[in-house]
């Protein structure tokens, strides 16, 4: 089914595709926002015929580009490997890439964390500071008379 004639039909089928509500995707088209005559629209058979081809597209597209880009990997492990001079490090190279495509591989995670570093003479204030709040002590067994 090629594009729809009508210009704003075939806007509006683009807008659900992307992800924008019936409402979203109503007003984008270039109408006055209307819940009702919205879900009327979505609920054409050529809306949903054209909206259903572009998802389909989308997704033949996805598959044959991560397909293709494995195979090519492959085809370039299989040549590391078949060298006369075995390139193990391409051929390696080439597996760890075919595994990043497929999800199995996470290069880096970043951990984050806070460490409060006090300098030794900030302590050492406060904890006179501490003692010089409860008062002087008094000369003699250390315990206040």
């Amino acid at each position: 089914m090629p594009s729809l004639q009508n210009t704003r039909h075939e806007r509006f089928a683009q807008e659900l595709v992307k992800g924008a509500s019936q409402a979203e995707a109503y007003v984008s088209a270039g109408y006055k926002p209307s819940r009702s005559a919205a879900a009327r629209l979505a609920a054409d058979v050529n809306i949903c015929a054209r909206v259903a081809e572009i998802q389909n597209r989308a997704a033949v597209r996805t598959e044959i580009t991560l397909a293709d880009i494995i195979d090519e990997l492959e085809e370039a492990r299989q040549i590391a490997l078949g060298a006369p001079s075995p390139q193990t490090a391409s051929a390696v190279a080439a597996t760890m890439g075919k595994a990043k495509l497929l999800g199995l591989v996470v290069d880096k995670s970043q951990v984050e964390q806070t460490v409060e570093v006090t300098d030794a003479r900030e302590r050492l204030a406060r904890i006179v500071a501490g003692h010089t709040a409860a008062g002087p002590a008094r000369e003699g067994s250390g315990k206040p008379h």
